[in-house]
């Protein structure tokens, strides 16, 4: 989730995201695993300085008695806020009024160093609330104090401060996040949207519109908290916009979600645009009638926004999935495949072979590296062994079997298609040459010299002189001197 820079915030009550695809981890999704590797980066190396910065401040704040000068005007100025600008401060100036009864020091040291809007007050009116020696101590200790440590605190020094707004920070805000279960969380919605739409886009297309989701989604939050000067940090502007590109990618295709609520989760389907309103309304929901504090739903909102905009304005140029994207998952196919093959047995076990030779060629068609199914074909059409469909898928079992070097398929489905055509056969001079090789790679001799025979009434005088070589050198190699020699005369 985005996050303000505050001591308290919860996460959301209600979860959905979508649960559709699974990782392919023989090409796992690199640019998102990067992505996650350099929020943990930032987090533990970057950010890792903030509580010896915060504590050093913490340190001279106290040691220059400045929380029980800074105190009530602090309150005052909260209630002020309250009364005069409608501004949500006053539970804020109870407690604070509170932490001066209890003398809870560390507490309004906290709140007040962090909150850069109540600094940049006394910077401007702090003559209004102490006399001119406190004010003296005041600028001579305070400016100091927060330029030197507080404001290179992570957040402060890279979040997104919605009244000083830079370029550079609606980037690196999304690479900062308040603590280990924020970053955690955000990392784990990250991987579940991110590898599937870096599969759709490709890296570079990805990476472009993560980051641009995050930097939309805090212009948006940007919109409604303009005056603010609480830092916003967290990757969830960017991940709320994954969400909104990975469902309208998908549009009114039905896809799987993972919903999680209080304690409660489960899976339902549904068409993907349809939850587009629905948690754009729970975002909005929870930011002006729940109970969250710290946590930026307008960000959420805005990201989700933004990255179905994208889609909807590139998603048939710039930002369109790849051919490949929507080919059903390796599972999916193999369970496709396991069915439509369980029909073309069914057909054979009903005597219907027109039907089955349909499905076997439809299945062999679909896929391809199936071989078996090419040779269940063979065994349908040579019950009619003297139809051309016979003599066509023969030659193309011949053909895959020595390709993929399964030599024994190809000798047994050579053998059966002599026995079965005789002087019908359609093989020439080079289909017996190319099985003389596969003879020989299966140590077959007999059989090769078999094929050679065949070979010599149908081939040429260089295709005879090149078989009687390869059948010479082969004898040779074998010390079967007189083989050899009876070849070779037939290579002059």
């Amino acid at each position: 989730m985005a996050e303000y820079l505050n001591p308290t915030y919860r996460n959301p009550g209600m979860l959905i995201i979508p649960a559709e695809r699974q990782v392919d981890w023989r090409h796992p999704p690199l640019a998102t695993l990067a992505i996650i590797l350099i929020n943990i980066l930032i987090f533990f190396v970057y950010q890792g300085r903030d509580e010896a910065l915060m504590d050093e401040a913490f340190h001279r704040y106290q040691h220059e008695e400045l929380v029980w000068l800074e105190a009530p005007a602090y309150a005052h100025w909260l209630q002020r806020e309250a009364n005069l600008h409608d501004r949500d401060t006053l539970a804020r100036a109870q407690e604070v009024r509170a932490a001066i009864a209890d003398r809870d020091e560390t507490w309004l040291s906290w709140v007040m160093l962090s909150d850069l809007a109540f600094y940049k007050m006394l910077l401007k009116d702090g003559g209004l609330y102490w006399q001119r020696s406190d004010l003296e101590h005041w600028m001579q200790v305070r400016p100091a104090l927060t330029e030197d440590l507080v404001l290179h605190i992570s957040s402060f020094e890279s979040g997104l401060l919605p009244a000083d707004i830079h370029l550079s920070d609606l980037f690196a805000y999304q690479f900062l996040h308040g603590g280990i279960g924020h970053l955690a969380g955000n990392m784990v919605f990250l991987f579940l949207l991110g590898f599937t739409l870096e599969r759709a886009l490709g890296r570079s297309r990805y990476v472009m519109s993560y980051l641009a989701c995050g930097a939309l989604s805090g212009l948006f939050f940007s919109l409604f908290e303009g005056d603010s000067w609480v830092p916003l940090v967290g990757a969830s502007g960017a991940i709320s916009g994954l969400m909104g590109m990975y469902v309208a990618l998908f549009g009114l295709k039905k896809i799987r979600f993972f919903y999680f609520v209080g304690v409660y989760f489960n899976y339902f389907t549904a068409p993907a645009l349809v939850m587009l309103p629905v948690w754009i309304g729970k975002e909005l929901y929870d930011f002006w009638l729940g109970e969250a504090s710290g946590v930026a739903y307008l960000a959420h909102a805005g990201g989700l926004m933004a990255g179905a905009g994208l889609m909807w304005l590139f998603g048939k140029s710039w930002l369109q999935a790849t051919d490949t994207f929507f080919e059903p998952s390796e599972e999916d196919q193999d369970q496709l495949f396991r069915a439509r093959y369980a029909k073309a047995l069914n057909a054979i076990s009903r005597f219907e072979f027109e039907q089955a030779k349909g499905l076997f060629a439809a299945l062999w068609r679909d896929f391809p590296k199936q071989i078996g199914l090419l040779d269940h074909l063979y065994q349908l059409h040579k019950l009619d062994p003297s139809q051309a469909p016979f003599h066509a898928c023969a030659k193309e079992l011949l053909s895959v079997g020595l390709k993929r070097d399964d030599f024994a398929l190809a000798l047994s489905t050579y053998q059966d298609y002599l026995k079965r055509t005789g002087e019908l056969s359609e093989l020439g001079a080079e289909d017996h040459f190319r099985m003389m090789f596969a003879a020989l790679r299966h140590n077959d001799l007999k059989e090769a010299e078999a094929m050679f025979s065949r070979v010599q009434p149908l081939a040429s005088e260089e295709m005879l002189r090149e078989a009687a070589a390869v059948m010479a050198q082969e004898f040779k190699r074998r010390q079967m001197e007189v083989k050899a020699q009876k070849y070779q005369a037939l290579t002059r």
